[in-house]
């Protein structure tokens, strides 16, 4: 079950290493990789807060923004992204909770015209500091190709 602490630990100033695949569902392993930093505060008494990141990407920097709700009733959170080289763009939010320190959310999308299945996983700590993941799907979950994790070290 849910809970409105369950991003607690992520409310603090970081540094945030990136590893992205440059090509995605295609069997590629064209890694990249870069820093960044990322700031996370609470907002709504504690059933949401609001991620400010600015991403070092080599292709050009960006700034981007994660904003997360918790829904009481159904003990789900929802998290949406916002990118600033898209600000008329919202993504499709994400629903999931956490089962004790890794957390898995969900949602149907497309990535270049292929419907898809969107997998985000956190982990509280995974050893250094709290580490996301975010995997694709084109066979309604049963393979997955992750394309980008975000390693988190405090500031």
């Amino acid at each position: 079950m849910g809970s409105s602490t369950d991003f607690d630990f992520l409310c603090h100033d970081w540094r945030v290493h990136h590893r992205k695949l440059a090509t995605r569902l295609a069997g590629a392993n064209d890694w990249y990789e870069f820093d960044g930093t990322s700031s996370t505060r609470s907002i709504m008494a504690g059933f949401g807060n609001v991620e400010d990141n600015m991403l070092q990407d080599p292709h050009g920097p960006y700034r981007a923004a994660a904003l997360r709700g918790f829904d009481a009733t159904h003990q789900l959170w929802r998290i949406w992204w916002l990118d600033l080289r898209f600000p008329s763009e919202i993504g499709v939010p994400v629903a999931g909770a956490f089962d004790g320190d890794r957390g898995e959310f969900f949602a149907a999308e497309s990535w270049q015209g292929t419907p898809i299945k969107l997998r985000f996983i956190w982990h509280k700590d995974a050893g250094n500091g709290p580490r996301w993941e975010q995997a694709f799907s084109t066979d309604d979950g049963r393979h997955w190709e992750t394309n980008w994790t975000m390693d988190f070290t405090r500031r």
